[in-house]
């Protein structure tokens, strides 16, 4: 029907006339009360929110000379950050000569994520980023 004729009848019936698709040839539109409409929608974004889950980037630094039981300090910190659903960022920093020895510790952060691999999963491998070594773990799904 006319736009024109959707508003008399809206207004007949004490409703309001609603454009539910604008742009769409021809317009969409609804008679229905626009205040409980609008609650409704505000309802439906609510429960969206409520579902969603965001999930932050957690980051643990370290450098090539940690001692083992640093290495399980920090990999106790991970397993709780993985555990409430963050994923984890493991940087490796290297300072000065330290850059020379760069497959020591590739060793090291693949038994960091040993150590974790019972809840986490590589999302990244271990790669150079400037003067760091970075991985990222995520939880298992």
């Amino acid at each position: 029907m006319s736009a024109k004729e959707a508003y008399k009848t809206a207004r007949d019936a004490g409703l309001d006339l609603v454009k539910i698709a604008p742009n769409a040839k021809p317009p969409v539109c609804k008679i229905v009360d626009y205040g409980k409409y609008r609650y409704e929608l505000s309802r439906k974004e609510k429960e969206a929110r409520k579902k969603q889950r965001v999930t932050s980037v957690k980051e643990i630094r370290f450098s090539p000379n940690i001692d083992p039981n640093d290495l399980n300090t920090k990999a106790n910190q991970a397993r709780k950050f993985i555990e409430k659903g963050d994923k984890v960022k493991v940087s490796l920093r290297f300072r000065g000569r330290e850059l020379a020895h760069i497959n020591y510790s590739k060793q090291i952060l693949d038994e960091f994520f040993e150590k974790l691999s019972e809840v986490a999963v590589m999302d990244k491998p271990p790669k150079m980023e400037g003067r760091s070594m970075v991985m990222i773990i995520a939880k298992k799904a």
